[in-house]
């Protein structure tokens, strides 16, 4: 009967969303009192446990979120994202420019929010279509598909950071899960997949274009400065992960532990980021100061939608509904991290939104855990790969594309959902391969 319960309250979560338009905070809090109160726990003990799940699950993930958005609004706003980007297409060249534009999109990708990301590199896609006289679409599936994997499976982003979270996965291995997985799916997602598009057309006419502010090229940082600038968080929970694995010393594992905390990673980046990106290149603390203020704006919404994931998730632990999920889930004959992904795959196409739809599947999922052998870590990633699926109509990302290259709906489910769909696919296929080789 919970489990009915359950299923009804996220039926009724989905609506609140897609046919109400509520804002999904507010829809995830209504449908945690809602669902406390149908799953018999008592109206003073269901409001404390949607105030304990949404402080615990922000108390952990709210600083690192913002600090690393303030990175990504300095990366572009200094100019080091349009420096990285310019630099790599230099070495690229003519070519190879579809490989320039894929490892650029990862990259930048990686410190940048999706939709920043988007907005960032669409007018350099537009520039080297014009420069070479190619398609757009062609070009732009590459750096697109970077985007979405580096938003799907890498923390600092929101979605994974929240399922590091969730799942108590170690953010360094999850990074350098992902990157691994991450190269293979690109490179087939993107750039072989987008050799097929060479004939989808795109109206420039008609094209919206929003370019980046103009810099100074006096003032914008080097490339060494901007790459190890910007993934500096990369960088430092990579190494903190892995150096105690390589050199078994307590003292080193210990010093690993505190610096690799990602909330003090991504604090000692943003420091970093301030002097190199910021007064190092003549900006005014007030200007930096600034650019977070816009930031924190941004991203606020993000984060208070986790929160209130956090909340459905603490109210699915305390009524036992979620063991009782997994209970009947272990009866169905499919691995773990395939199920994992198929019910986030499932909720990606319901709702759209693919950090939602990771949360929620990570909620249910939990209990998972206890099973002997299974890798939080690549848990994480496979419920990731399965958020991404199928975007469609009801995905802002899909009108984005739409619109700013003006294609068809037939040729915009021809390339960038069936895009889409195929990182997920090769994204579960590369963890199943991981797998075999880590265990």
């Amino acid at each position: 009967m919970s489990i009915i319960i359950l299923t009804a309250c996220i039926v009724f979560l989905v609506l609140q969303i897609t046919w109400f338009k509520i804002n999904p905070f507010i829809a995830f809090i209504i449908t945690s009192l809602l669902a406390g109160l149908l799953l018999g726990l008592p109206m003073t003990i269901v409001t404390q446990t949607v105030q304990k799940g949404l402080g615990d699950m922000l108390g952990s993930i709210a600083l690192i979120i913002v600090f690393g958005t303030c990175i990504g609004k300095l990366t572009v706003s200094s100019g080091a994202a349009t420096v990285i980007a310019k630099t790599i297409m230099k070495w690229t060249g003519e070519k190879h420019v579809r490989l320039g534009l894929m490892i650029t999109g990862f990259i930048v990708g990686i410190p940048l929010f999706y939709s920043v990301g988007f907005v960032l590199l669409v007018p350099l896609i537009f520039s080297v279509a014009y420069q070479f006289k190619l398609p757009k679409v062609y070009l732009a599936i590459p750096i697109l598909a970077s985007l979405s994997v580096a938003h799907g499976f890498l923390p600092p982003h929101p979605s994974p950071m929240a399922l590091c979270n969730i799942l108590k996965a170690d953010i360094g291995l999850v990074l350098t899960y992902g990157i691994i997985i991450s190269i293979p799916t690109i490179l087939i997602a993107g750039l072989f997949f987008s050799n097929t598009l060479k004939n989808v057309k795109s109206n420039s006419e008609n094209t919206i274009i929003i370019a980046e502010q103009p810099i100074e090229e006096v003032s914008k940082p080097s490339f060494l400065v901007s790459i190890l600038s910007s993934l500096f968080p990369v960088f430092g929970l990579t190494i903190t992960s892995l150096l105690p694995l390589i050199w078994h010393n307590e003292q080193l594992s210990n010093i690993c532990k505190i610096i690799g905390e990602p909330s003090n990673i991504m604090l000692l980046s943003l420091i970093i980021c301030t002097y190199t990106l910021g007064l190092r290149n003549g900006k005014s603390m007030k200007n930096i100061s600034e650019d977070y203020v816009i930031a924190i704006k941004d991203v606020a919404l993000i984060v208070l939608i986790i929160g209130g994931a956090g909340s459905l998730k603490e109210v699915m632990m305390v009524s036992g509904v979620s063991q009782n999920i997994v209970d009947y889930l272990i009866k169905i004959d499919l691995h773990p991290y395939l199920l994992a992904w198929l019910i986030a795959a499932l909720v990606r196409i319901s709702i759209g939104s693919a950090t939602a739809a990771g949360i929620m599947t990570a909620s249910v999922l939990i209990p998972l855990l206890q099973m002997q052998g299974l890798d939080p870590n690549l848990l994480v990633l496979s419920i990731g790969a399965g958020s991404l699926m199928c975007s469609h109509v009801n995905d802002p990302g899909f009108w984005m594309f739409k619109e700013y290259f003006n294609t068809s709906m037939k040729d915009t489910f021809k390339s960038w959902t069936f895009m889409e769909s195929l990182v997920s696919v090769l994204g579960i296929v590369f963890i199943f391969i991981l797998n075999l080789i880590i265990h």
